[in-house]
């Protein structure tokens, strides 16, 4: 480890507090409704959709109807998507004449757009452009927008009082499609153009290497995918690659500029919710809390990665582990990255996963595993982390011997047992369909490793599948029918069924009274708060994969550290 690459970090995190409360204010306007600067430009545009769709942007909504339409909307774009992709080779913009996808293909692919997961099962050079921009693109901006609407509805449920409804949810939708993303990645594209990502509908060129072959390079619409793959935490590349591929990620700056635009709506949503309970304490402090977690994950990867591989040593090549790793960036840029991206569901990668050292390659993965509750995907990342804190302030009510209450609201029962089964389904998702896959043999066809690593990568891809990120350990083969038919339900269950009850916990708590503080409610601000939160995730997430992680990485590492390589 080195000075520059701790600087790196600490630098990364010091611009992102500075930027949380420009972006929560932004996001509290959209949260109420208030006109911005770009209501006079955008508004008439607003109204037209309103207007043509016949929806009445006003109309509260309770939490059934809320989530109904939330799920009739995602599985309409869901049904579009996978037509788009089975008949790429029909439709036009398809100048390679590139075949459509199989239906087990299409049907994983299409799940896991709509549920901002982006995982690729496929190379991101077999898409047409039609398929790019139309069948994936609004997936990124639309999956990306849902999520803050969720955000928007539990904040309703802890700031209203004995309210019937928690917002609308196409207005909520199109709001933040309209006046955050839109607009953001406009700006972010330009500068990526400008940074020599390419924007073009050519899909090739032709060049000459220097021993005179030729060698045709892809090209397409680069940076406007690149934008809102960053911003709305989406992922999926355009090429196979990633963001290790100078066409995605040109050089070191773009690369800094692509991790903080990650985080840049999650760090906001915390100061925006502080701003709507009336106490802007309570968001720094849940921004204190996943800060802590972030940093912890990044100095063990960053620790190990740094170390590099002792076997390597031991045949005299020192120095840090650089497989795997883009020589653009090195070590300290390519462990925050992965921490970065598997701490906001991002998915997007600089450096392949599966080659980090065993418990470097641990802690992304346990990252997805705590339910990408530190900065997390954008709004999901907040609703997530709300759950842990009604249970945390149910076991420190349990504490002070009262009923638990947390920025003015009882949390009761009701509010608990929604919280715990939201929880309860990535643990249940991910150690059961790693189980399944772990012992028949269509799962065990996939690993490119045996051992522990081989094992890992089966419990890496259904941790990235349910909690919705989309990274990989590259070494599982998963473009087969069974990966693809047991993923695609892995991302829809981690996806749907954890918004269900956050929208069932909005609304209840939004028809309560706020109840005032007192001597004995349990203070939500201060450093005993925070260390139970943290203590709350860690607590959750190690009794309930510890076991897992110690057949995979863990006795990867020993393995390693004794001479032995998978």
């Amino acid at each position: 480890m080195t000075i520059q690459g701790w600087t790196l970090i600490l630098v990364f995190v010091a611009i992102l507090i500075a930027l949380a409360k420009p972006m929560g204010i932004w996001l509290f306007a959209l949260y109420e409704g208030r006109r911005t600067p770009l209501h006079t430009i955008l508004g008439p545009v607003e109204r037209g959709f309103y207007k043509a769709a016949g929806i009445d942007p006003n109309a509260e909504m309770g939490w059934r109807r809320y989530a109904v339409h939330m799920l009739l909307f995602q599985l309409a774009v869901l049904l579009f998507t996978y037509f788009v992709l089975r008949f790429q080779d029909v439709l036009p913009l398809n100048p390679r004449g590139l075949a459509g996808f199989s239906p087990d293909l299409a049907f994983n692919t299409a799940v896991s757009f709509t549920t901002n997961t982006n995982w690729q099962s496929y190379s991101g050079e077999n898409l047409s452009i039609l398929s790019q921009m139309l069948g994936l693109g609004i997936h990124n901006f639309l999956s990306a927008a849902t999520g803050i609407a969720i955000a928007f509805a539990l904040f309703r449920g802890f700031a209203r009082r004995e309210a019937g409804g928690i917002g609308n949810f196409w207005a909520d939708l199109t709001r933040v499609t309209l006046y955050l993303l839109v607009p953001i990645c406009v700006v972010y594209s330009l500068y990526l153009i400008a940074s020599g990502v390419p924007q073009t509908f050519t899909t090739s060129v032709d060049a000459t290497t220097l021993e005179g072959a030729k060698q045709t390079i892809l090209l397409g619409p680069v940076a406007s995918q690149e934008a809102i793959k960053m911003l709305g935490t989406n992922g999926g590349g355009i090429f196979n690659a990633n963001s290790a591929h100078p066409f995605e990620n040109p050089s070191a700056v773009t690369n800094f500029v692509q991790m903080v635009s990650i985080f840049l709506i999650g760090v906001g949503l915390t100061w925006t919710f502080g701003k709507a309970v009336g106490n802007p304490r309570q968001g720094w402090a849940i921004l204190s809390a996943m800060m802590i977690l972030f940093l912890a994950g990044t100095a063990v990867i960053y620790w190990q990665e740094a170390a590099g591989n002792p076997v390597h040593h031991a045949v005299g090549l020192t120095g840090g582990n650089m497989e795997g790793k883009e020589v653009r960036f090195g070590v300290a840029a390519s462990a925050l990255f992965a921490a970065v991206t598997t701490a906001a569901s991002c998915g997007a990668v600089n450096a392949m996963h599966d080659s980090f050292t065993a418990l470097g390659g641990m802690i992304p993965m346990f990252n997805i595993q705590l339910g990408e509750v530190i900065i997390g995907g954008v709004g999901a990342g907040m609703y997530g982390f709300l759950l842990f804190a009604i249970l945390a302030i149910f076991v420190a009510g349990l504490m002070v011997g009262r009923t638990p209450e947390y920025v003015g609201k009882k949390i009761e029962a009701r509010e608990v047992k929604f919280a715990v089964l939201a929880i309860a389904v990535l643990p249940l998702v991910i150690l059961g369909f790693t189980a399944v896959a772990s012992v028949l043999p269509a799962g065990l066809a996939g690993p490119l490793n045996k051992g522990p690593h081989g094992f890992s990568e089966i419990l890496y891809a259904f941790s990235s599948a349910a909690g919705n990120n989309g990274s990989a350990f590259a070494g599982l083969t998963a473009a087969t029918p069974f990966y693809d038919g047991l993923l695609g339900a892995a991302m829809w269950i981690g996806r749907f069924f954890m918004i269900v009850p956050a929208l069932a916990i909005a609304g209840s708590l939004a028809a309560k009274k706020v109840h005032p503080a007192s001597a004995g409610s349990f203070p939500t601000t201060g450093p005993l708060w925070i260390g139970l939160l943290v203590g709350i995730v860690l607590i959750v997430g190690g009794l309930t994969f510890l076991p897992s992680l110690a057949l995979g990485p863990i006795a990867d590492h020993f393995a390693m550290t004794s001479g032995q390589l998978f």
